[in-house]
C-alpha cells in the first residue's frame, strides 16, 4: 500500500522556510511543552489523503518541527475526543497493525531520490522504512532515533528526534540543507489519514511532492560498533557451534559514510515464510542481516514488472552456495555512500571465503537537478568455481516537467562470460504517469526484457526473454453518502499485452480492480481479470513452449479491524485463479481467514488458515512432459505476540502447508506447442512443512539484543501411490523433527 497536490495558501507559505536553532533542549518525553518548542514551525493544515479528498482534516491535529544540533525533532498533538475509539495495541518493530500513529517522512536531500518513513504509534511502538522510486516502501532497514507518546481525555501526543547521522546526506550550501517532509497522522478506527502535505503514496508523484523546508546544515559524527555471538544447540545433529562477527558503521560527517562487516549476522532469529513452489520462477525473500539493509535504498534499483524485481538482490549474498554445499560463507563486506561535486555515490563489495566462494561489487552514481534526475550503476560478479564473471551496467533517468508528468526510465545491459564463452543482451523499461486532475489519472508501461539478459548473479528478475506493454486508466472517488459503507474507492482498468523476445505471443489482457477504504477502518480490494490464449514459454524449463487456453481470476480481499470494545478482527481473503489446460470453469479456489484476538494491548493471538483446491493443477514433470493434478492444499499459520514490557518481548510461531495431489493426465509437448495426452506413468505426490518458533527478546540498549530462540522444522514430499487425504497429511505435519535446534544470540552496539 503507500499527483498532484493542491496545496493551501498556508501550507505554501511554510513550504520553504529556515527552521531557528531550538532556544532550550527538546527532551522527547511525548509531553510537548511549549518553552521547549518554542521556536519550532508550527503546521496545522492537515488534509485527509485517505480518503484523497484533500479537505481539511475532521479531527485536530498539530505539529511542531524544528532542526536542532541533536536532530530533526518532530512533534504531534492529536485530538481524539471520547467518542472516536482509541487503537493501542503493541506490535513489534516494522509489524503491521490498525492502529493509531502519526508518519515523519524525510527526504535529507530534497531531490526526491531518496526518502525514510518514520512511524510512532499510540503505543509508543515503531516502524522505519526506506522510501525510493518515488513511492516503493523497505522496512527491512532498522535505524536508531528517539520517540516517546503520551495521552489524555483530549487525545494523544508523540515526539520524535531523528539523529543527522541516521542517514547519508549532501552538505548543504550557504550553511543551509533543504529537507523533504510529509508528516501525517492515520486515525485506525475510522481509517482516516490527514496529511501535510496532501499527497498519498499511492500517487505517482509522492516523494518529489514533498514539502520543502530549509534547515540549518548541522553536523554531526558516528562511529558505533556491533559485535554479536551467536550459539546453537542442535538436537537432531547432536552437535554445538558458537560463532561471532561485528559490523561497523562510521560517519565523520554528512556527506560520508561507511558500513562494514566481518562474519556477518544471518538473521539466525528471523525466519522465512513457509512456501510451496513448483513454478519455473525462484521465491524471492526479504534480508534482515543488519549489515546489508543499513542504508541500502541507494543501491535499491527497481527494473521489471514484478514488485520483488531488483539490481541488487543482497540475499544472494551467502546464498546458495555455487558447489551446491549450504550457503556461502560471507568474510566480509564494505558499504560507502557520500556526496561531492554535487553528485551522490555509493561503493558496495563482499566477499565469500570458501572454497566455491563469490565476490560481489557495486557502484552507483546519482545526480539530481530540480526536475529531472540522473542515475548510473555497475554491479559485478566473480564466481570462480563455475568459471564466470557477470557485469551489469545500468543508466537510469527520472523527470516531472510539472504536476501532472513524471517520466522514469532505465535501461540496463549484461555482459557475462562462463567457461570460454561471452553473452551479452540488454533491457530497458519506461513508465509514463498523467494525472488528468479530477480524480483522473493515466499511466503507461513498457518493459522489454532480452533473451540472453541476465542479472540473477546479483539481482532478481523473475524472468527474461520477455517484452510487456500495459495501460492504466484510474479513477479515485471521495464523494461517497455518509451513509455509505465506503469512504474513498480507487478503481484501475487495465489492458496489456505480454510475448518473448522471440515473438511467442503469450496472452493479452483486461483487468478491473477497485481499492476501498471503509469507514470501520478496514480496507476491501476487489479484481477480476481475463487472459486471451496464448503461450507459456516458461512451464517445460527449456523443452518447448507450449499453447495454453484462455484464463480467468478473480480475486476478493477484505480487513475488517476491531470495532468498539470487540477484541476480534478479520482478514478474509478468496480468489479463483483458471490458469491450467482445462476451461474456465478448472480453476483453483482459494478461501484465507485470519481471525486475531487482542487479548489486551500487549498480547495478541492469531490464527490464519488456508484451503486451496485445485482440480486441474499443471507441473512440469521433467523434459517436454505435464501432467495436472486434482490437488488439495491445506495451510495454517498461527501465534502469539506478547510484549511484556516496553523492552520484553515473546513470540510464537506456527507454520504448516500440507498438499495432497493425484495425477489426472499426462501430456507431451510437441513441436507446434500442443500439449498431448499420452499414457505414461507419473506419481501422485505428497508434501508436508513446519516451521514452529518460540523466541524471546530483550532490549538492552538502542539496536542491542538478547535473544533466546526455540526453532522446529521439517519438510517432508512423498511420492507413489499412498492414499491418504490432505487432512492427514496436515496432522502428520506435526510431527516433523529435520531439524530441533536453541538459539541464543547477543548483539550491543557501542556508539563512540
Amino acid at each position: 500500500m503507500r499527483h498532484r497536490c493542491t496545496i493551501s495558501l498556508l501550507a505554501a507559505a511554510c513550504a520553504i522556510v529556515l527552521l531557528a536553532p531550538c532556544a532550550h533542549a527538546v527532551e522527547i518525553d511525548g509531553r510537548i511543552d511549549p518553552q521547549e518548542w518554542a521556536g519550532a514551525q508550527r503546521i496545522d493544515d492537515f488534509r485527509h489523503t485517505q480518503p484523497l479528498s484533500r479537505e481539511p482534516g475532521r479531527l485536530p491535529t498539530q505539529a511542531w518541527l524544528m532542526a536542532t544540533e541533536r536532530g530533526l525533532a518532530v512533534a504531534f498533538r492529536n485530538a481524539q475526543p471520547a467518542g472516536v475509539p482509541r487503537m493501542r495495541q503493541h506490535t513489534q518493530r516494522d509489524g503491521d497493525g490498525t492502529v493509531d500513529r502519526v508518519n515523519l517522512y524525510v527526504d535529507f536531500d530534497g531531490d526526491g531520490r531518496t526518502g525514510y518513513n518514520f512511524t510512532v504509534t499510540l503505543a509508543n511502538s515503531i516502524t522505519d522504512a526506506t522510501v525510493t522510486n518515488e513511492n516503493r516502501f523497505n522496512n527491512d532497514w532498522d535505524g536508531h532515533w528517539l520517540h516517546a507518546t503520551s495521552e489524555d481525555e483530549q487525545g494523544w501526543s508523540a515526539e520524535m528526534l531523528i539523529p543527522w547521522h541516521i542517514a547519508p546526506m549532501r552538505g548543504g550550501a550557504d550553511g543551509t540543507r533543504t529537507l523533504g517532509i510529509q508528516l501525517d497522522r492515520v486515525v485506525a478506527s475510522s481509517g482516516e489519514r490527514l496529511s501535510w502535505p496532501a499527497v498519498h503514496y499511492t500517487e505517482a508523484r509522492y516523494l518529489s511532492a514533498f514539502n520543502r523546508v530549509e534547515v540549518p546544515a548541522y553536523r554531526q559524527s558516528l562511529l558505533a560498533i556491533t559485535p554479536y555471538v551467536v550459539g546453537i544447540g542442535d538436537a537432531v545433529g547432536h552437535a554445538s557451534d558458537v560463532d561471532g562477527g561485528f559490523d561497523l558503521f562510521w560517519k565523520p560527517s554528512g556527506a560520508f559514510q561507511l558500513s562494514a562487516t566481518v562474519n556477518p549476522d544471518f538473521g539466525q532469529v528471523e525466519s522465512d515464510e513457509l512456501t510451496v513452489n513448483f513454478s519455473a520462477t525462484e521465491s524471492f525473500f526479504s534480508d534482515k542481516r543488519p549489515f546489508f539493509t543499513e542504508n541500502q535504498g541507494f543501491f535499491d534499483v527497481p527494473f521489471g514488472s514484478y514488485n520483488n524485481s531488483r539490481l541488487i538482490y543482497t540475499r544472494r549474498v551467502g546464498g546458495q552456495a555455487d558447489d551446491g554445499h549450504g550457503s556461502g560463507d560471507v568474510t566480509a563486506a564494505i558499504k560507502l555512500n557520500g556526496s561531492a561535486a554535487g553528485l551522490n555515490y555509493g561503493v558496495f563489495a563482499a566477499s565469500e571465503g570458501d572454497a566455491a566462494g563469490r565476490d560481489f561489487y557495486a557502484a552507483r552514481v546519482t545526480r539530481d537537478f530540480e526536475r529531472f534526475g540522473l542515475g548510473a550503476m555497475a554491479t559485478r560478479v566473480e564466481r570462480p568455481f563455475q568459471d564466470r564473471t557477470a557485469n551489469v551496467y545500468e543508466f537510469d533517468q527520472r523527470w516531472a516537467p510539472n504536476a501532472q508528468w513524471s517520466l522514469r526510465g532505465t535501461v540496463v545491459a549484461s555482459d557475462v562470460q562462463q567457461r570460454g564463452r561471452n553473452r551479452r543482451d540488454s533491457g530497458a523499461q519506461l513508465r509514463v504517469d498523467y494525472d488528468m486532475g479530477g480524480g483522473w489519472r493515466q499511466q503507461l508501461y513498457g518493459l522489454h526484457l532480452g533473451r540472453e539478459l541476465m542479472l540473477n548473479d546479483f539481482g532478481y528478475l523473475e524472468r527474461n526473454n520477455f517484452n510487456y506493454l500495459r495501460y492504466d486508466l484510474a479513477k479515485r472517488t471521495t464523494a461517497l453518502p455518509a451513509d455509505s459503507a465506503y469512504a474513498g474507492q480507487d478503481w484501475h482498468f487495465a489492458v496489456s499485452r505480454r510475448y518473448s523476445d522471440d515473438g511467442v505471443r503469450i496472452a493479452d489482457a483486461v483487468a478491473v480492480n477497485r481499492q476501498s477504504n471503509m469507514r470501520d477502518g478496514g480496507t476491501e480490494f476487489v479484481e477480476a481479470s481475463l487472459w486471451s490464449g496464448g503461450h507459456d514459454d516458461l512451464l517445460t524449463r527449456g523443452h518447448g513452449v507450449v499453447r495454453m487456453p484462455a484464463k480467468g481470476f478473480l480475486s476478493y480481499e477484505r480487513l475488517r479491524p476491531r470495532q468498539g470494545n470487540s477484541p476480534w478482527s478479520l482478514y478474509t481473503e478468496a480468489y479463483y485463479k483458471a490458469d491450467g489446460l482445462g476451461d474456465l470453469e478448472q480453476g483453483r479456489a482459494t478461501l484465507y481467514l485470519e481471525p486475531s484476538y487482542q487479548v489486551s494491548d500487549r498480547t495478541l493471538l492469531f490464527a490464519g488458515l488456508e484451503y486451496n483446491h485445485d482440480p486441474a493443477w499443471l507441473l512440469w514433470r521433467g523434459d517436454n512432459r505435464i501432467a495436472d493434478f486434482r490437488a488439495d492444499i491445506l495451510s495454517l499459520n498461527g501465534g502469539l505476540q506478547w510484549f511484556i514490557d516496553d523492552r520484553q518481548e515473546l513470540r510464537v510461531r506456527l507454520e504448516t502447508i500440507a498438499v495432497d495431489a493425484r495425477r489426472r493426465q499426462v501430456y507431451r509437448v510437441d513441436g507446434a506447442g500442443r500439449p498431448l495426452p499420452v499414457d505414461e506413468a507419473v506419481p501422485d505426490f505428497s508434501l508436508r512443512n513446519l516451521a514452529f518458533q518460540v523466541r524471546y527478546r530483550y532490549e538492552l540498549a538502542p539496536l542491542s539484543y538478547l535473544y533466546i530462540a526455540y526453532v522446529r522444522g521439517g519438510e517432508m514430499f512423498e511420492e507413489g501411490a499412498r492414499r491418504r487425504d490432505v487432512g492427514s497429511e496436515f496432522g502428520d505435519a506435526f510431527g516433523l523433527r529435520d531439524s530441533e535446534q536453541l538459539l541464543v544470540k547477543l548483539s550491543y552496539r557501542f556508539e563512540i
